[in-house]
């Protein structure tokens, strides 16, 4: 039986139509996975045409009952055309495209109709001119399905990294460390390895905040007042979970190898060593969502736009772990 998957078009100013096209026609696309591609048509057949790849489009309203073998449904969410696209360039019609089409594939995915989705990178800029006032996709997916407790986990193979805090400045990083949401990340983790990965007893790190994780207060306390006692919380809950550890030598001796997943307090304290170690395998995916979300782990690369060099191999990787995690919730 085939997963049926929602791909979002993304920026369309930046890489998002040329990854999904090199995915679905790529040698390796898994031909259990029936794709149909959220956006602009018109879109999808410039660039498939830019890409030379012969592709046949069949626009449909909804997700079809049978689906045809010699074309790829599209449901167009926003009327664009070839004409509108400036690719490496920030245009609020290209937020809109994108925004639409995160909006209806959540909707599909909400009603059942589709397995998953899978988002195609966007620009936070172009979407916020497009009237959508959130930081990113994984904040505007939780408020469209009604999710409470949402981790953003970033997936490169077997080493999984969730965060604790997202896209903050680093000078707000520390006012945002407390304890109610280090014990709601934790639980999060341990149920999303649990439920969508099939691991029966995960075991989970917590990184500190500080250098050296605070050395015992002496060069900060959020570890000693807040990050530890969340951690000696979520082990009297019967949770496998430990730290707080400091992260140079965390990863400089490759522990993450020794955990399902690794809970790191903010963004690139966690990102730049799972990118160092797989940066073309990186998926982000969304943690407690109600729907099946996974995305590339890399943004719109607008210098590299048009230019017909994107790399889909996060793509495919994202499309991959959105079916074996549909699948896993179906178990």
């Amino acid at each position: 039986m085939k997963s049926t998957l929602a791909l979002t078009i993304g920026d369309f100013n930046g890489i998002g139509p040329e990854i999904i096209l090199k995915s679905i026609t790529h040698s390796s696309f898994d031909k259990n996975i029936q794709p149909i591609l959220i956006g602009s048509i018109e879109v999808f057949e410039y660039y498939a045409r830019r890409l030379k790849l012969p592709l046949t489009f069949e626009p449909v309203q909804a997700v079809p009952s049978k689906f045809s073998s010699s074309a790829i449904p599209v449901i167009d969410t926003f009327p664009v055309t070839a004409k509108n696209i400036q690719a490496g360039k920030i245009a609020p019609d290209a937020g809109k495209c994108a925004g639409t089409a995160i909006e209806r594939a959540a909707q599909l995915c909400s009603k059942n109709s589709v397995d998953a989705m899978v988002t195609a990178p966007i620009s936070k800029e172009a979407l916020h001119y497009a009237g959508y006032n959130f930081p990113g996709q994984t904040e505007m997916l939780a408020l469209l399905s009604r999710s409470q407790k949402v981790t953003m986990m970033l997936v490169a193979k077997s080493f999984r990294v969730g965060l604790a805090t997202i896209h903050l400045p680093i000078s707000e990083v520390a006012q945002n460390i407390f304890q109610e949401r280090i014990t709601e990340k934790i639980e999060t983790l341990d149920e999303s390895l649990k439920r969508d990965f099939g691991i029966e007893s995960p075991s989970i790190a917590v990184l500190g905040l500080n250098p050296h994780a605070g050395e015992n207060g002496s060069i900060g306390k959020e570890e000693k007042e807040i990050i530890a006692p969340a951690i000696a919380k979520m082990r009297l809950k019967g949770i496998t979970v430990e730290g707080p550890f400091a992260a140079d030598g965390f990863f400089g001796t490759k522990r993450e190898k020794k955990f399902d997943a690794v809970l790191a307090m903010y963004h690139d304290q966690g990102l730049i060593p799972l990118k160092m170690s797989g940066f073309h395998d990186g998926v982000n995916f969304s943690a407690g969502l109600k729907i099946v979300r996974t995305s590339p782990d890399h943004g719109t690369a607008f210098d590299l736009a048009g230019k017909g060099k994107a790399n889909p191999q996060s793509m495919l990787a994202a499309i991959n772990l959105a079916c074996a995690i549909s699948l896993n919730r179906k178990k």
